[in-house]
């Protein structure tokens, strides 16, 4: 049975590999965690937006 080592430039080029599905997992997390955000300003903004309308709405002018 031989034992046969992979080459530097394959060792090389499969941690560049490995490297770049990394990158990509981490992007796809970076882009999901700032939809979340950006859906929760909105969502903030909506809600202070209708408390404010309801406030406007209680009251009665004389």
């Amino acid at each position: 049975m031989s034992d046969k080592k992979p080459s530097e430039t394959e060792t090389i080029l499969m941690a560049l590999d490995q490297i770049s599905q990394t990158i990509d997992v981490m992007t796809s997390v970076v882009n999901r965690l700032r939809n979340y955000v950006q859906q929760q300003e909105v969502a903030a903004t909506e809600s202070s937006q209708e408390h404010a309308t309801e406030v406007q709405t209680d009251r009665v002018l004389h």
